[in-house]
């Protein structure tokens, strides 16, 4: 089992885990609504993917009143 000769500083410590950190995001902006989305995921706010409609929209949804 590995043990420790020296006590590692903090300084010393986080100079390791500088490179730990996440990156910024990389949003692109969706093709039908111009709106800001993450690259091969369905845009939150039209519901498009790859310029075709894979999620409809609340709104567009009819629902029947006995069907409920």
């Amino acid at each position: 089992m590995a043990v420790q000769q020296n006590k590692v500083t903090r300084s010393r410590r986080n100079k390791r885990r500088a490179h730990d950190a996440l990156g910024p995001a990389n949003p692109n902006e969706c093709t039908n609504c111009g709106e800001l989305k993450r690259p091969h995921h369905v845009c939150p706010s039209c519901g498009h993917y790859d310029d075709r409609e894979v999620v409809a929209g609340a709104d567009e949804v009819d629902l029947d009143d006995d069907a409920a």
